[in-house]
Formats: C-alpha cells, structure tokens, sequence
C-alpha cells in the first residue's frame, strides 16, 4: 500500500522471516517481494512491500530519488530507493532495497541533466551533443531536483560547456573531481565524393559504356568521328602529295646497272 504525505511517499511494510530463494518465492506468491532497509546507524531490517506500491512511489518526476517512507513494526524510517533486482524476461520487480536518510543530512544523488533553448551552433549547420545525460550532487534528502536545466541557446560550433559553469540550485552542490563537457556543437563532418578511377585491362561495370562501342566515347587520342584530320595526315579522298606514287601505280623504273644517276 502507497500513499502521499507532503513531498513523501509511503509505503507500508511487513517484517519477514528467512532467507532464500523458497520464501522469496513464497511472498512472490502472494503478491509480494522481499525488500532490505539499510539503517544509518542499525544492522539492515529485511522486510516484504507490495511492487506495485514501490512503482506507484518512484512514478513521479523524481524517479529514484523520491523520499519514501517506509512504515514499518519498529516505527517510520524515510529512506531513498537504492538499488532493486527484476525478471530478465517480464521486467517485474523482484527485490528491492532502500537506504535510511535523515532530513538534516545531505546525500548524493545522481540527477538527470535537460538541455533548454536551441543552440546558435545547431542553426549554422553543428550538432548538439550531450556528453553526461546526468551530474552528481549533494542535497538535502527533501531537496533534491527532479533535473538540472543547461541553456545551450549561445553555444556555437566548437564551444563546449563544462560542469564548473553550471549554476547548481539552491541548496545543493555540484560534485565532481574533474571538470568535464556536459555539451558542446561538433563541426559537422563533410560528405566525402569518391572519383571512380580507370585502371589498365579492368572490365567495365555492368552498363557502364565501353570505349569503340557505337555510342561510346572516343578513346584517349582517337579523332572524334567527323573531326578535321590531324596536321600532316591527307584527308580521305584526296590526291597522293607530289613525288608520291599513286594507289595501284606501276613503281617507277629501276636505273640500269652502270647507268648514271641524272
């Protein structure tokens, strides 16, 4: 059984006894799940919750960082959900474990970051990238964002912004070791125009002209057909040069032996 009480959602708890898959497999029968509470400052308390109650808790905007509390034989505790195990194939919820927080006492928390505006990078023709889709802070249990907003409206292509330039809210901090890109506008890649080239005895591609084919283009080197012949060469048709003999003429005669040459 859930509930809503202020900014804190209850759960209803039952002690349970023995360990194991066989009593496992007995709450799951009868609609419930075993589930362990780690105490601040006590040994973890195992207990049995309703799955759909758990569901119905984190369905808010915080997710798994929703305050609960749990109600439980020994009194309330508030707690955050911390880890939980679920069936490979149907996905239910089958284990379950939270973690005792005190209101005074700041946690951390993994938040997750939303991107706000239209990148000036983005309309010159970047790409907006996201490199940490969440950020690590510390807040108050009862204050923890549901997400951290990063106004990328003035980044431009190359720019990047980085964890430290982002204003944490109230009451919370931003924790991290080294100070990494959140987002940033990547130069967009250039399409790349591969230029066939000809190599020596290839065989053509299927439908691809073949050079003295009808149609085809003409070879390196050969006339076009129609083209004026080339300086030097006698155009088809007319008249042997001088001095040179005809087509089909007698060679001239030969000078008789001892006969001088005029």
């Amino acid at each position: 059984m859930a509930g809503t009480v202020g900014s804190s959602s209850v759960i209803v708890t039952q002690s349970r006894e023995g360990k194991g898959k066989g009593p496992a497999r007995r709450l799951r029968a009868q609609g419930l799940i075993p589930a362990v509470v780690y105490g601040r400052h006590s040994a973890p308390a195992s207990v049995a919750v309703d799955p759909a109650a758990i569901e119905e808790a984190i369905a808010g905007p915080l997710k798994f960082n929703t305050l609960i509390t749990l109600k439980m034989d020994a009194g309330e505790k508030r707690v955050l959900f911390k880890d939980y195990q679920v069936d490979p194939v149907t996905r239910r919820l089958l284990h379950a474990d939270f973690l005792e927080v005190a209101l005074d006492k700041p946690v951390k928390v993994a938040v997750p970051v939303v991107t706000t505006g239209k990148a000036q990078g983005v309309t010159d023709g970047g790409i907006l990238s996201i490199s940490a889709h969440e950020v690590e802070l510390e807040a108050l249990p009862d204050k923890i964002p549901a997400k951290i907003e990063v106004d990328v409206t003035e980044l431009k292509i190359g720019q990047s912004i980085h964890i430290s330039e982002l204003k944490a809210p109230a009451g919370t901090k931003f924790k991290f070791a080294t100070d990494y890109v959140v987002a940033f506008v990547a130069v967009p890649e250039k399409e790349e125009v591969v230029v066939p080239v000809a190599v020596p005895g290839a065989v053509p591609a299927e439908g691809a002209a073949v050079p003295g084919a009808p149609g085809a283009a003409p070879a390196a080197g050969a006339p076009a057909a129609g083209a004026a012949p080339a300086a030097g060469a006698p155009a088809k048709g007319a008249a042997p040069a001088a001095g040179a003999p005809a087509k089909g003429a007698a060679p001239a005669a030969a000078p008789a032996k001892g006969e001088k040459k005029k």
